[in-house]
């Protein structure tokens, strides 16, 4: 079905916002929820450049009016939407949506009756009301921005996983999100794990090929309490056509660790602002990301290492190789707090131009207020060595098995760092279709 607004009953408008009310059955809490994050975006101005996240973001192709929000019951197809990190994985269960509604969820007998729950995050408000309600907005809040306000006032569906005290989860969940031709994915995801519990959740976003269209608005808050241990994984593969907006935060607590591994392939343009708090002493971070991007696309990652406990260690490392006239934006921060002694924290960009026509504008930072510390941040950005091309040639490679081989090398460090095989797989064999223009 298109989903391109006929009239404005159909726009982000009040008259859409009354009928989202009117047609959902929540609990009394998120309904005045959602009326104060109306509020906000209402009263809000879109992002200006003027800003400082948005000053490198070109949104003069953006028009939020072509869309149509998801608030009408109605069937939205998206058949043949790729799945890439379930080969040879056995699951603890899956949640699948289309345009943000969840349309399958199912997890294993021996979690559920421990208490883990994996469910679609409308059904969890009201049944699991007072859970949701603690967590739920405590990390992203809607007055972010207009897109914050926009995504919590509005959202049609998402994701809720919860692992309880002391459980170990030791097979993936799988969450995949597809958006059909034109549609709309206004969508939460929220990862609750209590004290000493594990789990790994894949969770990748698609659309039925690569020319599709469409408009993305969602936030993630990833919450662990002490001792706790996750991974985590976001493959972005979008269609060159959609607009993808998000929100991603975690907050993790004493001892515990996290190691979030992003890749972002798809969308014409994405505004991404990830951030990890590290609240409690000894917690640790790990971010790893790869982006490849083609054509004209535009990715601005806007990332945020937050210190705030002392004894606390962050690692991040983001890779992007740049094709055609693409650009990529990274903006990235390492803080620490006054109270942060004995900070560890590394950040590093490296950017591979395949094009002299292609664009990195990497700035990483720091804002340091304790003074026993160790922060180290750096970035590189060039093009590759036609010595090693030619080398490679001379060896009996083409010039696109030559390229595909140098690509693969640059983000061998990252994949090095991913220890989940079906991952390293599945974004090994996605740089591979990104460069087969070169056979």
């Amino acid at each position: 079905m298109s989903t391109t607004a006929a009239s404005d009953t159909f726009s982000f408008d009040q008259k859409a916002f009354d009928r989202l009310i009117e047609k959902r059955i929540d609990p009394t809490w998120l309904t005045a929820a959602r009326k104060e994050a109306w509020e906000v975006f209402q009263s809000n101005p879109w992002p200006s450049p003027r800003q400082e996240n948005w000053m490198r973001s070109d949104l003069r192709g953006f028009r939020i009016q072509k869309y149509v929000p998801n608030v009408e019951e109605r069937t939205s197809l998206a058949d043949g939407t790729p799945v890439r990190l379930l080969d040879g994985v056995d699951v603890a269960g899956t949640l699948r949506s289309v345009d943000g509604v969840v349309t399958h969820q199912q997890l294993h007998e021996s979690y559920s009756s421990r208490g883990v729950i994996a469910s679609s995050l409308s059904a969890a408000a009201r049944e699991h009301s007072e859970l949701v309600r603690k967590h739920l907005h405590s990390l992203v809040s809607p007055t972010v921005d207009r897109f914050a306000a926009l995504e919590a006032s509005m959202w049609s569906d998402g994701y809720f996983i919860y692992i309880p005290r002391n459980t170990v989860v030791d097979r993936p969940i799988h969450i995949h999100a597809a958006i059909s031709e034109g549609g709309v994915d206004l969508s939460h995801t929220l990862i609750v794990l209590e004290e000493g519990a594990e789990a790994t959740v894949l969770y990748e976003s698609a659309s039925p090929d690569t020319a599709s269209a469409g408009f993305h608005c969602g936030a993630v808050e990833l919450v662990q309490r002490g001792n706790s241990h996750l991974r985590y994984v976001n493959l972005q593969d979008w269609g060159q056509n959609v607009w993808h907006f998000a929100h991603q935060r975690a907050s993790v607590g004493r001892d515990a660790s996290i190691q979030w591994t992003v890749a972002a392939m798809g969308s014409r343009f994405a505004q991404v602002d990830q951030r990890v708090a590290l609240v409690e002493a000894g917690a640790r971070s790990q971010v790893n990301g790869v982006m490849f991007t083609r054509d004209k696309q535009h990715l601005v990652y806007n990332t945020l290492q937050h210190h705030i406990a002392p004894h606390c260690t962050s690692d991040f490392l983001y890779k992007a190789v740049l094709q055609d006239r693409s650009r990529t934006v990274w903006r990235g921060m390492i803080k620490v707090d006054s109270g942060a002694q004995k900070t560890d924290g590394y950040q590093r960009n490296d950017n591979l131009m395949l094009s002299d026509k292609a664009r990195a504008d990497s700035i990483p930072g720091l804002e340091i207020q304790a003074d026993d510390v160790r922060c180290t941040h750096g970035s590189t950005s060039g093009r590759i060595d036609e010595e090693l091309i030619f080398y490679a040639q001379s060896r009996g490679f083409t010039r696109g098995e030559a390229m595909r081989m140098i690509v693969t090398g640059f983000f061998q460090q990252i994949f090095d760092r991913v220890t989940i095989e079906s991952v390293r797989e599945a974004l090994g064999a996605s740089i591979a279709r990104q460069v087969r223009q070169y056979e």
